[in-house]
Protein backbone atom coordinates (compact mmCIF):
# COMPACT_ATOMS: atom_id res chain seq x y z
CA UNK A 1 0.00 0.00 0.00
CA UNK A 2 1.27 3.69 -0.81
CA UNK A 3 1.36 5.91 1.82
CA UNK A 4 -0.36 9.30 0.83
CA UNK A 5 2.39 12.28 1.07
CA UNK A 6 1.75 16.02 2.16
CA UNK A 7 4.52 18.22 2.47
CA UNK A 8 5.52 21.54 3.90
CA UNK A 9 7.31 23.96 1.48
CA UNK A 10 8.31 27.36 2.90
CA UNK A 11 10.58 29.80 1.34
CA UNK A 12 13.05 31.02 4.30
CA UNK A 13 12.62 34.60 2.84
CA UNK A 14 11.07 36.11 6.19
CA UNK A 15 9.69 35.25 9.23
CA UNK A 16 6.83 32.60 9.61
CA UNK A 17 3.69 34.06 10.35
CA UNK A 18 -0.06 32.46 11.27
CA UNK A 19 -0.59 31.62 7.71
CA UNK A 20 1.98 29.60 7.54
CA UNK A 21 1.60 28.17 11.15
CA UNK A 22 -2.16 27.42 9.47
CA UNK A 23 -0.45 25.80 6.63
CA UNK A 24 1.81 23.52 7.98
CA UNK A 25 -0.02 21.95 11.02
CA UNK A 26 -3.14 21.26 8.87
CA UNK A 27 -0.69 19.39 6.62
CA UNK A 28 0.52 17.51 9.84
CA UNK A 29 -2.70 16.97 11.15
CA UNK A 30 -4.25 15.52 7.43
CA UNK A 31 -0.92 13.71 7.26
CA UNK A 32 -1.23 12.30 11.20
CA UNK A 33 -5.63 11.66 10.10
CA UNK A 34 -4.57 9.60 7.02
CA UNK A 35 -1.26 7.63 8.30
CA UNK A 36 0.56 9.25 5.68
CA UNK A 37 4.14 11.08 5.41
CA UNK A 38 5.17 14.90 6.14
CA UNK A 39 8.03 16.07 4.35
CA UNK A 40 9.66 19.91 5.08
CA UNK A 41 11.04 21.27 1.76
CA UNK A 42 12.76 24.92 1.77
CA UNK A 43 12.02 26.56 -0.99
CA UNK A 44 14.93 28.99 -1.49
CA UNK A 45 15.58 28.94 -5.35
CA UNK A 46 15.68 33.04 -4.49
CA UNK A 47 18.95 33.06 -2.99
CA UNK A 48 18.91 36.99 -2.68
CA UNK A 49 16.42 36.81 -0.66
CA UNK A 50 16.93 33.61 1.37
CA UNK A 51 19.14 33.61 3.97
CA UNK A 52 20.44 31.15 6.54
CA UNK A 53 19.37 32.99 9.16
CA UNK A 54 15.42 33.10 7.94
CA UNK A 55 16.00 29.48 7.50
CA UNK A 56 17.15 28.57 11.04
CA UNK A 57 14.62 30.80 12.39
CA UNK A 58 11.77 28.82 10.45
CA UNK A 59 12.81 25.47 12.12
CA UNK A 60 12.80 27.11 15.73
CA UNK A 61 9.43 28.21 14.81
CA UNK A 62 7.86 24.93 13.49
CA UNK A 63 9.79 22.76 16.05
CA UNK A 64 8.17 25.15 18.73
CA UNK A 65 5.18 24.57 17.07
CA UNK A 66 5.34 20.50 17.60
CA UNK A 67 5.89 19.87 13.64
CA UNK A 68 7.59 16.54 12.77
CA UNK A 69 9.01 15.66 9.25
CA UNK A 70 10.87 13.30 7.68
CA UNK A 71 14.54 13.85 7.07
CA UNK A 72 16.66 14.60 4.77
CA UNK A 73 14.93 17.71 3.72
CA UNK A 74 15.08 19.17 0.65
CA UNK A 75 16.81 22.19 -0.12
CA UNK A 76 16.02 23.51 -3.33
CA UNK A 77 19.04 25.60 -4.32
CA UNK A 78 20.75 22.06 -3.91
CA UNK A 79 18.75 20.68 -6.80
CA UNK A 80 19.81 23.00 -9.36
CA UNK A 81 21.18 20.01 -11.95
CA UNK A 82 17.65 18.47 -11.43
CA UNK A 83 16.47 21.63 -12.47
CA UNK A 84 18.71 22.25 -15.35
CA UNK A 85 17.95 19.13 -16.92
CA UNK A 86 14.55 19.40 -17.68
CA UNK A 87 14.99 22.94 -18.85
CA UNK A 88 17.06 21.41 -21.33
CA UNK A 89 14.51 19.35 -22.15
CA UNK A 90 11.91 21.93 -22.63
CA UNK A 91 14.26 23.87 -24.63
CA UNK A 92 15.14 21.03 -26.92
CA UNK A 93 11.44 20.63 -27.28
CA UNK A 94 11.39 24.06 -28.57
CA UNK A 95 8.42 24.70 -25.63
CA UNK A 96 10.16 27.78 -23.87
CA UNK A 97 12.25 30.41 -25.28
CA UNK A 98 14.42 33.73 -24.28
CA UNK A 99 12.06 36.48 -23.29
CA UNK A 100 14.81 39.82 -23.69
CA UNK A 101 12.70 42.81 -22.79
CA UNK A 102 13.85 44.61 -20.28
CA UNK A 103 10.97 45.88 -17.28
CA UNK A 104 11.22 49.41 -18.95
CA UNK A 105 10.83 47.86 -22.80
CA UNK A 106 7.80 46.00 -21.49
CA UNK A 107 6.28 48.78 -20.08
CA UNK A 108 6.74 50.67 -23.12
CA UNK A 109 5.52 48.22 -25.44
CA UNK A 110 2.35 47.85 -23.43
CA UNK A 111 1.41 51.58 -23.42
CA UNK A 112 2.26 51.86 -27.03
CA UNK A 113 -0.34 49.19 -27.87
CA UNK A 114 -2.85 50.61 -25.22
CA UNK A 115 -2.64 54.60 -26.68
CA UNK A 116 -3.67 52.27 -30.01
CA UNK A 117 -6.62 51.31 -28.46
CA UNK A 118 -5.72 47.68 -27.26
CA UNK A 119 -7.11 46.04 -24.24
CA UNK A 120 -3.53 44.50 -23.30
CA UNK A 121 -4.41 41.20 -21.35
CA UNK A 122 -2.95 40.87 -17.47
CA UNK A 123 -2.79 37.68 -15.37
CA UNK A 124 -5.00 36.11 -12.32
CA UNK A 125 -2.14 39.01 -10.26
CA UNK A 126 -2.76 41.70 -12.30
CA UNK A 127 0.59 41.59 -14.12
CA UNK A 128 0.62 42.62 -17.80
CA UNK A 129 1.44 39.51 -20.48
CA UNK A 130 4.45 39.48 -21.47
CA UNK A 131 4.85 40.90 -25.52
CA UNK A 132 5.01 38.34 -28.30
CA UNK A 133 7.75 39.60 -30.04
CA UNK A 134 10.25 37.57 -28.51
CA UNK A 135 9.15 34.39 -29.81
CA UNK A 136 9.45 35.81 -33.40
CA UNK A 137 13.20 35.88 -33.03
CA UNK A 138 15.23 34.05 -35.30
CA UNK A 139 17.67 31.14 -33.67
CA UNK A 140 20.35 33.17 -34.92
CA UNK A 141 19.72 36.40 -33.27
CA UNK A 142 18.49 34.77 -30.13
CA UNK A 143 21.79 32.40 -29.93
CA UNK A 144 23.52 36.58 -30.80
CA UNK A 145 22.20 37.87 -27.73
CA UNK A 146 22.78 34.27 -25.58
CA UNK A 147 25.90 34.96 -26.29
CA UNK A 148 26.85 38.43 -25.67
CA UNK A 149 25.22 37.86 -22.21
CA UNK A 150 22.13 39.87 -22.88
CA UNK A 151 19.78 39.96 -19.71
CA UNK A 152 16.98 37.13 -20.30
CA UNK A 153 14.56 34.33 -19.09
CA UNK A 154 13.30 31.25 -20.48
CA UNK A 155 9.21 31.84 -20.93
CA UNK A 156 6.96 28.88 -20.94
CA UNK A 157 5.31 29.41 -24.69
CA UNK A 158 1.98 28.76 -23.47
CA UNK A 159 0.16 28.01 -26.84
CA UNK A 160 2.91 25.58 -27.81
CA UNK A 161 2.65 23.77 -24.35
CA UNK A 162 -1.14 23.72 -24.21
CA UNK A 163 -0.84 22.37 -27.86
CA UNK A 164 1.16 19.44 -26.76
CA UNK A 165 -0.89 19.06 -23.39
CA UNK A 166 -3.58 17.98 -26.38
CA UNK A 167 -6.58 18.01 -24.04
CA UNK A 168 -8.57 19.87 -21.37
CA UNK A 169 -6.55 20.07 -18.53
CA UNK A 170 -8.45 19.93 -14.76
CA UNK A 171 -6.90 18.96 -11.45
CA UNK A 172 -8.75 17.16 -8.53
CA UNK A 173 -9.56 20.01 -5.73
CA UNK A 174 -10.62 18.61 -2.28
CA UNK A 175 -13.80 20.59 -1.17
CA UNK A 176 -13.23 20.71 2.46
CA UNK A 177 -10.34 19.77 5.44
CA UNK A 178 -11.80 16.45 5.70
CA UNK A 179 -10.10 15.39 2.25
CA UNK A 180 -13.50 13.21 1.55
CA UNK A 181 -14.27 14.63 -1.95
CA UNK A 182 -12.98 15.71 -4.69
CA UNK A 183 -14.22 18.34 -7.52
CA UNK A 184 -12.84 18.47 -10.98
CA UNK A 185 -11.72 21.93 -12.26
CA UNK A 186 -10.45 23.28 -15.15
CA UNK A 187 -7.24 24.33 -15.36
CA UNK A 188 -6.76 27.36 -17.34
CA UNK A 189 -2.70 28.19 -17.69
CA UNK A 190 -3.62 30.12 -20.79
CA UNK A 191 -4.81 32.91 -18.22
CA UNK A 192 -1.00 33.33 -17.23
CA UNK A 193 0.74 34.21 -20.31
CA UNK A 194 4.36 33.02 -21.03
CA UNK A 195 4.96 32.22 -17.70
CA UNK A 196 8.80 32.41 -16.97
CA UNK A 197 10.20 29.08 -16.09
CA UNK A 198 13.74 30.17 -15.37
CA UNK A 199 16.32 32.84 -15.62
CA UNK A 200 19.70 33.19 -17.01
CA UNK A 201 21.74 32.72 -13.44
CA UNK A 202 18.76 30.38 -11.80
CA UNK A 203 17.87 27.32 -14.19
CA UNK A 204 14.31 27.36 -12.66
CA UNK A 205 11.29 29.17 -11.27
CA UNK A 206 8.51 28.14 -8.99
CA UNK A 207 6.43 26.70 -11.07
CA UNK A 208 9.22 24.05 -12.75
CA UNK A 209 10.58 23.50 -9.04
CA UNK A 210 7.90 22.55 -7.60
CA UNK A 211 6.53 20.39 -9.85
CA UNK A 212 9.95 18.64 -10.26
CA UNK A 213 9.61 18.36 -6.59
CA UNK A 214 6.24 16.90 -5.85
CA UNK A 215 7.15 14.30 -8.45
CA UNK A 216 10.34 13.28 -7.22
CA UNK A 217 9.53 13.37 -3.63
CA UNK A 218 6.22 11.15 -4.67
CA UNK A 219 3.94 13.93 -3.49
CA UNK A 220 0.42 12.42 -3.34
CA UNK A 221 -1.56 15.41 -1.73
CA UNK A 222 -0.71 19.48 -2.26
CA UNK A 223 -2.20 21.25 0.50
CA UNK A 224 -1.72 24.89 0.24
CA UNK A 225 -3.41 28.48 0.55
CA UNK A 226 -6.46 29.55 -1.63
CA UNK A 227 -3.81 32.31 -2.89
CA UNK A 228 -2.13 29.35 -5.16
CA UNK A 229 -5.20 28.24 -6.39
CA UNK A 230 -4.95 30.01 -10.25
CA UNK A 231 -1.24 29.22 -10.31
CA UNK A 232 -2.36 25.58 -9.93
CA UNK A 233 -3.41 25.58 -13.56
CA UNK A 234 0.61 26.42 -15.10
CA UNK A 235 1.48 24.04 -13.04
CA UNK A 236 -0.80 21.18 -14.21
CA UNK A 237 -0.31 22.05 -17.59
CA UNK A 238 4.08 21.47 -16.51
CA UNK A 239 2.91 18.03 -15.63
CA UNK A 240 0.98 16.95 -18.86
CA UNK A 241 3.86 18.23 -20.75
CA UNK A 242 6.53 16.70 -18.96
CA UNK A 243 4.38 13.28 -17.87
CA UNK A 244 4.94 13.99 -14.65
CA UNK A 245 2.64 12.43 -12.00
CA UNK A 246 -0.48 14.89 -10.73
CA UNK A 247 -0.80 15.14 -7.19
CA UNK A 248 -4.58 15.79 -5.83
CA UNK A 249 -4.84 19.40 -4.08
CA UNK A 250 -6.35 20.93 -1.08
CA UNK A 251 -6.28 25.03 -1.14
CA UNK A 252 -7.06 26.02 2.00
CA UNK A 253 -8.66 29.15 3.78
CA UNK A 254 -5.79 32.41 3.75
CA UNK A 255 -5.01 33.54 7.77
CA UNK A 256 -5.90 37.30 7.31
CA UNK A 257 -5.29 40.18 9.53
CA UNK A 258 -7.28 42.67 11.54
CA UNK A 259 -7.92 44.74 8.52
CA UNK A 260 -8.91 41.65 6.37
CA UNK A 261 -6.24 41.22 4.43
CA UNK A 262 -3.07 38.57 3.51
CA UNK A 263 -0.67 38.28 6.30
CA UNK A 264 2.58 39.55 4.75
CA UNK A 265 6.03 38.33 5.69
CA UNK A 266 7.88 41.37 4.42
CA UNK A 267 5.16 43.28 6.95
CA UNK A 268 6.24 40.70 9.79
CA UNK A 269 2.43 40.21 10.36
CA UNK A 270 1.83 38.03 13.64
CA UNK A 271 5.02 36.82 13.42
CA UNK A 272 5.44 33.35 15.26
CA UNK A 273 8.70 34.49 16.50
CA UNK A 274 7.12 37.97 18.32
CA UNK A 275 4.15 35.54 19.22
CA UNK A 276 6.83 33.05 21.11
CA UNK A 277 8.59 35.99 22.74
CA UNK A 278 5.24 37.31 24.04
CA UNK A 279 4.85 34.56 26.38
CA UNK A 280 1.57 32.79 23.38
CA UNK A 281 1.95 28.91 23.53
CA UNK A 282 1.92 26.58 20.58
CA UNK A 283 -1.84 25.62 21.90
CA UNK A 284 -2.55 29.31 21.45
CA UNK A 285 -1.81 29.41 18.17
CA UNK A 286 -3.44 26.55 16.97
CA UNK A 287 -6.44 28.37 18.63
CA UNK A 288 -5.83 31.51 16.94
CA UNK A 289 -5.91 29.78 13.48
CA UNK A 290 -9.04 27.55 13.97
CA UNK A 291 -7.30 24.30 14.46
Amino acid sequence: MTLLTFRFAPSPNGELHLGHAYSALLNQKLAMHTGGRLLLRVEDIDTTRCTPEFEAGMFADLKWLGLGWEEPVRRQSEHFADYEAVLERLIREELVYPAFMSRGEIRAFIADSERRGRDWPRDPDGVPFYPSADKALPVKERKRRIAENAPFAWRLDIGAAMARAGKDLTWAEFTDETLSATRPVEARPQDWGDVIVARRDIPTSYHLAVVIDDALQRVSHVVRGQDLFSATGVQRLLQEILGLPRPVYFHHRLILGPDGRKLSKSLRDTGLAALREAGASPDDVRKLVGL
